[in-house]
């Protein structure tokens, strides 16, 4: 089995494929997985260096999001749904590789709509975009929301959901290009270039002088922000892809009045595993209703390039969500692409 197999802590450059990595051992409640497409996420970087909240013994196999069918020589657990053959997304840790021993409980059905390269950056990205806006920072119609970094994964996926849930979206990117992107692909109302000098007054114009309700951070741009919420205003944070974990000048959220939460979508798990269903079913009937669709970077990368991904994913190079077609496989796809 090909697979990209980590036995100490480097940065993925120095990672090589290889061709004989064992296959994945099934036991309790997993299921077999071929794996047909898998997403980059910037956590895989870190991961590998061992610099991510998530380390696992060595040696393992990076990578975190999948889409696939299920083998046709899985053993199928009590109460699992699924059969052999049964497209499915998820998340597992191990997907840089054609096979995955993935628990059954961290599957879903694949839409008939979406194809393997859609569905792979399906399962972490959207619904930790989705609890953010709506079961954290409880976005209602009519209001404002400032989305960071919204050309790349959880940027444009919070786009399209906070339109679809009646918000207007200034979305904020650091070139030309990336709002470009924000604006055709997710369809922003308002962009904004957060490399500018004061590029807060032109979201405080846009408001009318009042600032935006909602902040959604993944990157780390909280603290300058801040002075463009509105009072009472939501700031989420959502990650610090920039590499910096920020301080917060306080002050403003006390004189503001600011409401700063969090949200690690992983530990639902664990914490709350009664909210992901809720949350996986709304999102299901979005991406049914065609309202939201996974934006994917137009180079889509092979197994043997996820270094050369990962490095495009570190420089800044990719929006939406990059994606590495692992096989190959004819779809009738009936979504308006």
């Amino acid at each position: 089995m090909r697979a990209y197999v980590v036995n100490e802590w480097v940065h993925p450059s120095e990672l090589k494929l290889l061709d004989d990595a064992p296959e994945p051992e099934v036991t309790g409640d997993q299921i077999l997985v071929d794996v047909y497409s898998s997403a980059l996420n910037f956590f895989d970087i870190l991961q590998a260096q061992g610099k991510y909240q998530v380390k696992p013994p060595f040696p393992f196999t990076l990578g975190a999001e999948f889409a696939g069918k299920v083998a046709k020589d899985s053993p199928i657990p009590k109460c699992c749904p699924y059969k052999p053959g049964d497209r499915v997304f998820g998340s597992a840790q191990g997907c840089f590789a054609e096979k995955l021993a993935v628990e059954w409980q961290s599957v879903n059905l694949l839409p008939d709509n979406l194809t393997f390269d859609q569905g792979a950056g399906l399962y972490i990205t959207w619904p930790t975009s989705y609890e953010a806006l709506v079961g954290r920072a409880d976005l209602k119609p009519g209001e404002s929301v400032l989305i960071n970094a919204a050309a790349g994964g959880v940027g444009i996926a919070a786009v399209q959901l906070a339109k679809a849930l009646g918000a207007t979206v200034i979305a904020a990117a650091g070139s030309q290009s990336k709002l470009d992107i924000c604006k055709i692909y997710g369809g922003a109302d308002h962009t904004v270039n957060y490399t500018a000098k004061d590029w807060q007054q032109e979201v405080l114009r846009i408001t009318g002088g009042k600032g935006v309700d909602v902040v959604f951070d993944p990157v780390g741009r909280i603290a300058e922000s801040l002075k463009c919420i509105a009072f009472k205003g939501r700031a989420l944070v959502v990650g610090f892809a920039a590499g910096q974990i920020e301080k917060l000048p306080l002050n403003l959220v006390l004189l503001k009045n600011i409401t700063v939460m969090g949200i690690f979508w992983g530990l639902y798990t664990h914490k709350e595993p009664s909210r992901i269903p809720i949350v996986w079913k709304e999102l299901l009937e979005l991406f049914a209703s065609d309202r939201i669709k996974p934006i994917m970077y137009d180079k889509i990368f092979s197994l043997d390039e996820v270094t050369v991904g990962l490095d495009a994913l570190e420089k800044r190079q990719t929006w939406g969500k990059a994606i590495v077609r692992i096989k190959d496989e004819k779809q009738i796809v009936v979504a308006k692409l």
